[in-house]
């Protein structure tokens, strides 16, 4: 069976698996990387840029060999890549729980329970929760929304094209280091800077075709093209710039401003100033939109990994 197949078939079950199951309660396997590489970070930490390197070269590069072994170990056998793809995406891909996260915070604003939802902001971004309005959470939760459609999926799927399980493990891994070590906090500032740098690299391409599929899928084509135009270079994020402007035009809303990340308050510009501020109502509206981007991106993908392969063969 041909690689192009391979990988439509693979990562479509991944994503239904996604769909259906959402990620397992114990033993996932993002969850035992992100162990490993706390283990590999409390023997290598350094207040140092090289070592925060080592560290990144270690994990990453670990993830992206042991991918690249599996997918060797059943290259004979056309039902065996399947399936190890289909349990790779599985595996890296997050959309359905972050749905979930999304809505169970959107439910306890909608009933009047902003200590509940304060309480279960931490599990979707890194966000102070005290510091926050029932507004200022449906603004952070869209904007988590609208960043994880890229990171937790799109982003995966656009590396799982271009190199198979190897470009999914590896594309998960990096993204899970820079989440770990990639912020700006006293430790990680030189620690992290490897990490951060190498998602921002690895980030670019799935960042770019969510913020498209975005303005494809949106309510509102051309806000969503103007707001990133005009917004998304000012974001301190060169990836989740684009796709914050992106969702934030699609759906009509303002987002940015003051926020108060990790003990620190930053003021980031605002997306798309025109919009009205975010309601609570918006949070489905940004999860549907989530859900649509994330299968137009496995159509494209797959169209494009079929292109390439009809081109080179």
């Amino acid at each position: 069976m041909r690689a192009d197949r391979v990988f439509a078939y693979g990562a479509a079950a991944g994503l239904l698996g996604d769909l259906l199951l959402g990620d397992p309660r114990r033993g996932h396997p993002v969850a035992v990387f992100g162990r490993t590489a706390a283990a590999v970070e409390r023997v290598l930490w350094r207040d140092h840029r090289a070592w925060g390197a080592v560290h990144t070269a270690v994990c990453a590069g670990g993830a992206l060999a042991l991918g690249a072994a599996a997918a060797r170990a059943v290259r004979t056998s056309p039902a065996a890549s399947v399936a190890l793809t289909g349990a790779a995406t599985w595996a890296v891909v997050g959309g359905t729980s972050l749905a979930r996260e999304a809505r169970v915070i959107g439910q306890a604003l909608e009933a009047g329970d902003i200590e509940g939802a304060r309480a279960r902001l931490p599990h979707l971004c890194g966000r102070d929760p005290q510091a926050l309005d029932a507004d200022g959470i449906a603004r952070a939760v869209v904007e988590s929304v609208a960043e994880n459609t890229s990171d937790a999926v799109v982003g995966a799927l656009v590396w799982g094209a271009v190199a198979g399980v190897p470009g999914l493990v590896g594309f998960r891994a990096v993204n899970t280091l820079d989440a770990m070590v990639g912020h700006r906090s006293p430790k990680y500032r030189r620690y992290g800077w490897a990490s951060a740098r190498l998602d921002d690299v690895a980030g670019w391409p799935g960042s770019r075709l969510t913020a498209v599929l975005a303005a494809v899928a949106g309510a509102d084509p051309r806000g969503a093209v103007r707001a990133w135009r005009t917004d998304a270079a000012g974001h301190p994020s060169p990836n989740a710039g684009p796709v914050e402007a992106s969702f934030a035009g699609a759906l009509g809303v303002r987002l940015g401003g003051t926020l108060s990340y990790g003990g620190r308050v930053e003021h980031r510009p605002v997306l798309n100033g025109d919009g009205r501020a975010v309601a609570t109502q918006d949070i489905e509206r940004a999860v549907r939109l989530s859900k649509r981007v994330g299968w137009l991106a496995l159509g494209v993908c797959v169209a494009a990994r079929r292109i390439v392969k009809g081109r080179t063969s």
